[in-house]
């Protein structure tokens, strides 16, 4: 797969709005108000981060089979033209390939799995 259109997409969440023994992911209260959940490719992560969640010392970073998401999934144009991938539906866990506490490091700076860099 091309990073145009990864195998797999990450969603970035706030440890308490995660819940792995539900059914599925219906997004952040932002993803709701805006209709969709947001994701980033692994090359976007790193500006994701930085760009909205500065102020977080701890998250959940959740990695998400792209192709399990069918039709629902579309990547479009966001600030400055990049595509992000966004779904148009809940997340179901079953799409969810793993999910992984990520923190900053000692730079301030989110230190990903290797599984994404």
């Amino acid at each position: 797969m091309s990073e145009a259109n990864p195998a797999v997409i990450y969603k970035i969440c706030h440890p308490g709005e995660w819940s792995p023994a539900a059914p599925s992911y219906t997004g952040s209260a932002k993803d709701r108000a805006d209709g969709f959940l947001h994701f980033s490719t692994a090359a976007q992560l790193p500006g994701t981060l930085a760009r909205y969640y500065a102020d977080a010392n701890s998250l959940l970073l959740v990695a998400v089979k792209a192709a399990a998401l069918g039709a629902a999934l579309r990547y479009e144009a966001s600030t400055g033209g990049a595509l992000f991938p966004h779904l148009y539906a809940a997340l179901p866990l079953t799409a969810v390939a793993w999910s992984e506490t990520i923190a900053k490091g000692p730079d301030g700076v989110f230190v990903l799995p290797a599984a994404c860099v």
